[in-house]
C-alpha cells in the first residue's frame, strides 16, 4: 500500500479524530480510504446518470403527453 503524507485543516482533523475515538474506524487512514471509496462509487453513479441523460437528450423529442410517457416508463419497468 502506498504511503502518503497529507495535511488536514483543524476542523477536518478534529472530525477524523472523533471518528477514530468513537471506534467507527481503527485509524485515520482507514477512514480516509473509506471516504475515497465512497467518493469513487458516487462518481460511478454520477457517470452512469450522465450517460443516461446524454442518451435521452440525443434520442430526440416527441409529442407524447405526460400520461403516455409515464405509461411507457412503467411498462419498461415491468418488462
Amino acid at each position: 500500500m502506498a504511503r502518503q503524507s497529507i495535511s488536514f485543516t483543524r476542523p477536518n482533523d478534529e472530525w477524523l479524530k472523533a471518528q477514530v475515538d468513537n471506534q467507527e474506524y481503527s485509524s485515520k487512514s482507514e477512514l480516509v480510504n473509506d471516504l475515497i471509496r465512497q467518493a469513487r462509487n458516487q462518481q460511478i453513479e454520477i457517470d452512469w446518470i450522465k450517460a443516461k441523460l446524454d442518451k435521452a437528450e440525443n434520442s430526440g423529442f416527441n409529442n407524447d403527453s405526460k400520461k403516455q410517457i409515464l405509461a411507457q416508463a412503467k411498462s419498461k419497468i415491468n418488462d
